[in-house]
């Protein structure tokens, strides 16, 4: 589950202006681990994209790790 967190945590660091304010939190369920992204109050619009579309590109990726560790995966991003 440590490389899955390292990825969201990777592509947010690139998408933002502020990558040393980029944290991710995981909280574990027992069939579903929330990742919790949190970045700078300016840089969400870029995490979140226009009309969600980055958003939306992270979610499936974790749809397809999630597969792969039979495993489902949830991304939050906390303002």
């Amino acid at each position: 589950m440590a490389a899955v967190k390292q990825l969201v945590e990777d592509i947010a660091k690139a998408l933002v202006d502020s990558p040393d304010e980029v944290r991710v939190q995981e909280v574990e369920g027992e069939q579903v681990t929330v990742l919790e992204l949190r970045v700078a109050p300016t840089d969400v619009g870029k995490v979140i994209g226009k009309q969600g579309r980055t958003a939306r590109s992270i979610r499936t990726l974790l749809g397809a790790c999630g597969v792969k560790l039979n495993r489902r995966f949830n991304l939050e991003i906390l303002e």
